[in-house]
């Protein structure tokens, strides 16, 4: 069976619940551009969100997001923010250390396709993806021109897919 056909399946078993978890020492639920605009694409596109976080960039904050999402009823985990090589950029750390089964293909195409858009400076995005306790885990930059890029591009194109690859 193809991917077209595993698409089709996929499709057949409906809309996924996601969890969206926004990484920032600045931003407030007033201020969260990107968390927001995850929100409105994935329900646009018939999605649930089961739930919503922001925290600091800190390590023990990024992972116990990571771990209360886990044990929850979402079956994606979507992060955004703290993908660059700062100091206070950790999320990736936290995330790639965790990952069960790692989906390097998300990363890769992710800074293709941003390189399209900023150059160069595409390589210093550690955005990453792979497989967490059973729920798919996704993390891109927090910048909502990226964030427009992964989701229109990477993520809801193959969300459901993911999640049924997980499940069949």
């Amino acid at each position: 069976m193809g991917a077209e056909e595993h698409r089709k399946q996929a499709e057949d078993q409906g809309s996924v619940a996601l969890a969206i978890v926004t990484v920032s020492d600045t931003r407030t639920p007033e201020t969260d551009g990107s968390g927001k605009l995850i929100r409105e694409l994935a329900e646009a596109d018939g999605h649930s969100v089961a739930g919503y976080r922001i925290v600091k960039d800190e390590p023990g904050e990024v992972a116990q997001a990571l771990e209360d999402f886990a044990a929850g009823p979402a079956q994606a985990i979507l992060f955004n923010g703290g993908t660059g090589i700062s100091r206070r950029d950790r999320t990736y750390d936290v995330i790639s250390r965790a990952l069960e089964k790692e989906l390097s293909g998300f990363g890769e195409i992710f800074r293709m396709l941003s390189y399209q858009e900023v150059g160069a400076a595409a390589m210093l995005s550690r955005a990453t993806a792979g497989i967490y306790r059973g729920k798919v885990v996704i993390s891109m930059p927090g910048s909502t021109n990226a964030v427009r890029l992964a989701m229109d591009k990477l993520v809801l194109p193959e969300i459901r897919h993911l999640v049924w690859e997980l499940v069949r």
